[in-house]
């Protein structure tokens, strides 16, 4: 893995204005990314992953702010900057996002080429024709056949796959040194889901681009990641390799994830959910954020917010239960040996992943 930072977020804490109460979504996270890695971020709906990267390139609603830290890119502050001229050099640029809905991230009246070849032309600033070229070029590289006779073409004139085929083109048209991907492939059908992954994976490797993947799916964090990082009430709480986060999970959130997985349903058997409900952002919170719903919590959980242990020269959780004072807690039964079960399940010697 490479070891160059390319970001560097510092406790960056997001507040929202609603009405006349605030909403603090992100509280203090920090996070480095690094050169070519994909670090993925999982975690329930409303957890924080999508406001927490939408602060990479200036897209928080607007009655959203970011109150608190810093995000270091290329020696430049990006939580100083505050208009769209700011931006400029950055969004599209130097970081990308691919969005989850590929019916909404592109206009339906207008035609596929220009809609890439207009972010050609703002960023780089060559004529049409060169413009038109290299879109052409990237829409052969993402798979779309015959590229050249589809580039006057419609969205509704492309398949659900195409269009986020597309999207795809779009993001990467400016060569992004980062790309964002926020749940690429919810609205897609499971094999056009596959197709995606693999060409992410296979650009990725052709131009060297960092990839941010936010998922609920840890069935496509385990295809894709290099690094998990698992956000629970708008804070990262557990981050490792992804051999780590699967394998020697700390936190009792990421065993709760890990232990709703439908690939470890026993037959006859109730699937693992996690009870209640994620705690309201609208309230300060007090110790450990996931402590209602733990039922194995301490009462320091409910009292002092946990400080990150080191459990590895990689490997984080903020959890009171790697003090050395805390008791000695047996990960659920459903995750324990979860590397021999997976092996078991792919015939991959433990290797958490399908072929496409």
């Amino acid at each position: 893995m490479a070891k160059n930072v390319i970001l560097s977020a510092k406790d960056v804490e997001v507040r929202f204005r609603v009405r006349e109460n605030y909403l603090t979504a992100i509280r203090n996270v920090s996070l480095d990314l690094y050169e070519g890695e994909t670090f993925a971020i999982v975690g329930e709906s409303g957890s924080g992953k999508s406001v927490f990267t939408k602060t990479f390139t200036g897209m928080l609603e607007s009655n959203g702010s970011i109150t608190n830290g810093s995000i270091m890119f290329h020696g430049k502050d990006l939580v100083q900057f505050k208009t769209d001229k700011d931006w400029e050099g950055v969004r599209g640029a130097k970081i990308s996002t691919v969005f989850q809905d590929p019916m909404t991230s592109l206009n339906p009246i207008r035609t596929i080429g220009s809609q890439i070849t207009e972010v050609i032309e703002k960023h780089q600033g060559i004529s049409k024709a060169e413009a038109k070229q290299q879109a052409i070029d990237m829409m052969s590289m993402v798979g779309i056949p015959n590229a050249a006779d589809r580039f006057d073409e419609y969205p509704f004139q492309y398949s659900g796959g195409m269009r986020q085929r597309i999207v795809i083109a779009i993001a990467l048209s400016c060569h992004p040194e980062i790309l964002i991907c926020d749940e690429p492939t919810t609205a897609l059908d499971v094999t056009i889901q596959a197709q995606i992954i693999k060409l992410i994976k296979d650009l990725q490797k052709e131009l060297g681009f960092t990839t941010v993947y936010i998922t609920h799916d840890l069935g496509v964090v385990a295809k894709v990641a290099d690094r998990v990082g698992v956000m629970y009430g708008g804070q990262i709480i557990e981050y490792g390799t992804v051999e780590e986060i699967f394998y020697d999970p700390q936190h009792p959130y990421t065993w709760a994830l890990l232990s709703s997985l439908p690939q470890l349903g026993v037959k006859g058997e109730d699937l693992y959910y996690i009870t209640g409900t994620p705690p309201s952002l609208f309230n300060k919170i007090t110790g450990d954020s996931f402590a209602p719903r733990n039922p194995k919590a301490l009462k320091i959980d409910f009292a002092k917010e946990p400080p990150f242990f080191k459990v590895s020269e990689t490997h984080y959780a903020k959890t009171w239960l790697l003090d050395p004072r805390a008791p000695k807690l047996e990960k659920p039964e459903v995750i324990q040996d979860l590397h021999e079960k997976i092996a078991q399940m792919t015939g991959k010697g433990g290797a958490f992943y399908v072929d496409e």
